[in-house]
This record gives structure tokens, sequence and C-alpha cells, in this order.
């Protein structure tokens, strides 16, 4: 099979590019590199053509697209920092750039699996989430909804797509993703802690640590995206693809400091030092994975010890 992976370098990505190149696909990939790595798939040097350019270049789009049989749609500008410093271009590249790629395998009448993402449901306290729970977002000036915003945006045009032209399309809405080759730079709370426990640096925790997630071995999450791939069942659906076992993030920290066996010490500071104005956080983000367990018999392997041990 030919795979197109745009943002096939990045955390998520390249993970799917080792899948499927281990399963014997031809690889394509898209990456500008702004949060993708050529070390990443440095690995891979002459089993893979990679294409560095932007998902907003039209006729390059179309191009890979025509010349695929699947496209795995993982390109996105991410990371909570990332949005907050650079908004207007984030939300360009996360909508105008989807629209490009979705209306390429519209009209090229492409299998396609779409990205998206926890933040969707926003603040929404009532936990679990399922995929019908309603986004509850904050203002417009609380400038870290804009990416969940842009993707609830790019859904609804999948949705908009399949219904009125027949797209193929399949949404992942990931929660919490944490594996190999995730960094800390753009807030992503896992890969940092272990980085300062390895290090036995300070762990800097945002407010008091009782917030609490659920993450998501990036080996189960691929596994998933791959599996909703077999089946037609799931052409028109979303899906979220999330793991087990809710923990504080206070309770990571001294879990990480546990496994690591490290000296670090954890420090506590406001948001107001994290960030810059117009940030706001959730307290809880739980996902209810029902859906993808009953209707493709999916579910994650991973226990947080061992997903702390992949990194450390």
């Amino acid at each position: 099979m030919r795979v197109f992976i745009t943002g096939g370098a990045g955390f998520i990505g390249s993970h799917l590019v080792d899948a499927c190149i281990a399963r014997g696909d031809a690889v394509t990939i898209l990456d500008n590199m702004s949060t993708g790595s050529r070390a990443n798939i440095a690995h891979l040097q002459g089993k893979v053509t990679v294409h560095e350019g932007d998902i907003r270049d039209k006729d390059l789009v179309e191009k890979l697209v025509s010349e695929s049989d699947l496209v795995l749609h993982m390109a996105a500008a991410l990371g909570v920092k990332n949005i907050m410093e650079h908004t207007i271009e984030s939300i360009d590249r996360n909508f105008t750039g989807s629209e490009i790629v979705l209306n390429a395998s519209t009209q090229f009448n492409k299998r396609i699996i779409i990205a998206s993402t926890s933040e969707i449901y926003g603040k929404n306290p009532n936990q679990p989430l399922n995929e019908e729970s309603d986004r509850v977002v904050g203002a417009p000036q609380k400038i870290r909804w804009t990416y969940a915003d842009a993707k609830a945006l790019e859904e609804a045009v999948a949705h908009t797509l399949h219904k009125t032209h027949g797209l193929k399309v399949t949404i992942v809405r990931f929660f919490n993703t944490v594996g190999p080759r995730q960094t800390g730079q753009y807030g992503m709370v896992v890969p940092r802690f272990v980085e300062a426990a390895l290090k036995n640096e300070d762990i800097v925790i945002y407010d008091d640590g009782s917030q609490s997630r659920v993450f998501c071995h990036v080996e189960d999450a691929v596994r998933a995206v791959l599996n909703l791939t077999d089946t037609d069942s799931t052409i028109g659906d979303y899906f979220n693809v999330g793991g087990t076992g809710e923990t504080t993030i206070k309770e990571l920290a001294e879990k990480i400091i546990e496994r690591t066996k490290s000296s670090s010490q954890i420090k506590f500071i406001p948001y107001t030092d994290a960030y810059p104005e117009g940030f706001e956080d959730m307290q809880r983000r739980v996902p209810d994975i029902t859906k993808i367990m009953t209707r493709i018999g999916w579910e994650p392997t991973h226990t947080l010890e061992s997903i702390i041990d992949s990194l450390a």
C-alpha cells in the first residue's frame, strides 16, 4: 500500500511511519520540520520518500495525495506554548492546511485518517469524555482554545465532506499521547518531567498539581490508527484514543522520581509565571474509550509505569 503521512517526521507521525514500513507499505512524508525533526526518521533513510514542505502548498499536497492509497493526516501546529506564542500561524496551519488535505482526499477519492485531539472538548467538567460530550471552551481571548476551535472546524469540514461528497474519513481524537521522540519543548508534561528527573533537576509543576490526566503510549495510539484503517465500518465516524488510569500531575511527578531513582525535588509555580496572558487550563481530562474498544476491539496495553520507563 502507498501511504502518505503528513507530519511524518513528528512525534506520532514518525511512529506511524515505522509501523507502515514494518508492514511493507511504501511511505511518503510531508513535513515542514517546525515541530517534527529529521532525527525522528533518520533511521529510515532510503526507506521513505521525504518532502520538506507545508500542507498549505495546494499543488504539492494534491500531487502526493493523488499518488497514495491511504492518507494519514497527522500534521498540525501543536503544544500549548507553541499555540500561545504563534497563534495566527497555528490557526492557519491547523485549519487552512487541513482543508487542503481534506479537499485533495475528496477530489482523488482517498481513504484518510485525520488526527484530532481531546482539546476539542475544552474544559467540560463532565468526565469521562465520550465522543458525544459537549465542547466547553473559554472566551476567544483565552488563546489556548484557538487550537481546540481550529481542530473542531477541521472535524466539521471532514464530516461535511463525508456527508456531501463521500469522503472516506475517520477522525481520531488523541488524549495525552506520550512516548519516545516526544520532547518537552512545547509544554508536554511527561517528557519534561522525565528529562528533569534524569538530570536530578527540580521538576516544575504549574499550579498545585491536582490537575489530572490519563496518558496513552504512542505504540498503543499507532496501533489504534492502523486498526481503524483496516475496516470500512469506521468511515464517517470519530473515536477517542486514550489510555487508562487517571493520575494527578503531582502523582505523575512523584512516580517519575520513583521510577528513575532521581534526587529531583518538586517545585510549584503559578500559571502566570509559565504562560502569557490568555492561558487557561482544565482540571481533569479523562477519556471514555468504550466506543473504539467495542467497534474494533482495540485497547491500550501500556501502564503509566511502562510509559515512564520507555522515556527514561
